[in-house]
């Protein structure tokens, strides 16, 4: 299969930076980070607009229906996205445009299921540990497959297929998530209006809040044993270390970066980096029960810091939440045990899911699907 260098084929630039003031509740949306996911760029309650006369203005930084965005720098460089609206929208800064769909040489999915390959190189590329970031021109040099455009949208098509078969398995996850917050919401109330008149308390009262600790990179492997903990920074898995600093069940509460606020349950031996806030419950509180109003509070809107916003454990400590009846806590988690586990079968679909679609990645870009 013939290997080109992507700037030979495909338009790449830089978003715009856009000022914060000039956003809006309306208008044309702006792609931000936050809008794309490995997968279709999204809209939702947390995106921002600006006037749609930058369309006109700016329209260099025009994002249409088939173009493909990448992230550039921060804790999530390498991630893509495509554009399929049916009306344009503009692109904030630090993502790259990608318009193959202008291409007559390559087709924009072909180019799109690409990506989920060329990921890794990218971040190869990226450096930094500590805040990786690529540029539009390292990213018009890599090199790409490219067979024939009949044997591109072919390919494309088979790939569509898995992927929405695995897209659909991602949906019906999505709607035990919300199952899960409807029942949250009919026992208990909003937990930051607190309808019901819950009492308010700290959170440092229930629960016992700490800063993870530094662990050097070098310390960290990819590759876990049995002699090897899972290591968290953030939210997020960053690898396994050869000692733990948590045993049992906890709450990791990401401090900086994308994953500030975030909250991810863990159980079991385990190293927390310092950009995890370790959280435990005590006294009469149900962790599953914690774990779901911390989530629907949003913890990220508590971060301090204008060019890095992070949360501190003091923050935190003092933030007052309700503290609902144990009884009905533990009806809750009951009830979230019983849909965890129809959940859990579906998470075991989207990984076969995952697996074929996998399959066919690798097969595709070896010319074995045509």
């Amino acid at each position: 299969m013939r290997m080109v260098e992507l700037g030979s084929v495909c338009e790449i630039k830089n978003g715009y930076a856009f000022k914060s003031s000039e956003f809006k509740k309306s208008g044309t949306p702006l792609i931000r980070i936050s809008s794309f996911d490995n997968g279709a760029v999204y809209f939702d309650d947390k995106t921002v607009y600006v006037d749609s006369s930058y369309l006109k203005t700016k329209s260099g930084f025009k994002v249409e229906k088939g173009d493909v965005l990448i992230a550039l720098s921060g804790a999530t460089t390498g991630k893509y996205g495509i554009y399929t609206g049916d009306e344009p929208s503009l692109l904030n800064q630090r993502i790259g445009l990608l318009k193959s769909g202008a291409s007559e040489q390559m087709n924009d999915k072909f180019f799109y299921y690409y990506l989920s390959v060329l990921k890794s190189e990218i971040l190869r590329n990226a450096g930094g540990a500590a805040q990786p970031n690529i540029s539009t021109k390292s990213i018009s040099e890599l090199k790409i497959p490219l067979p024939p455009l009949d044997q591109q949208k072919k390919i494309a098509s088979i790939l569509d297929a898995a992927d929405n078969y695995r897209q659909k398995t991602k949906a019906l996850i999505k709607k035990y998530d919300e199952l899960t917050q409807s029942l949250f919401l009919d026992m208990f109330g909003d937990p930051v209006s607190n309808p019901k008149g819950w009492e308010k308390v700290k959170l440092g009262k229930i629960s016992h809040m700490k800063a993870g600790k530094f662990v050097k990179a070098s310390g960290i492997k990819s590759e876990k044993n049995l002699k090897l903990y899972s290591c968290y920074g953030g939210n997020g898995l960053r690898g396994y270390v050869e000692s733990f600093t948590h045993e049992g069940e906890f709450l990791l509460i990401g401090r900086q970066g994308a994953l500030c606020g975030n909250i991810k349950r863990v159980n079991g031996k385990f190293h927390a980096t310092e950009h995890a806030i370790v959280c435990s419950p005590t006294m009469k509180y149900e962790s599953l029960w914690l774990y779901h109003m911390l989530v629907m509070i949003n913890l990220n809107k508590y971060a301090t810091g204008a060019a890095q916003p992070g949360l501190n454990v003091g923050t935190l400590v003092d933030l007052e939440v309700m503290f609902a009846s144990y009884n009905l806590q533990n009806q809750f988690a009951e009830r979230v045990q019983a849909i965890e586990a129809q959940k859990a079968q579906a998470q075991d679909s989207l990984a076969q899911a995952e697996d074929l679609f996998n399959s066919l990645l690798q097969r595709a870009f070896k010319g074995e699907l045509v």
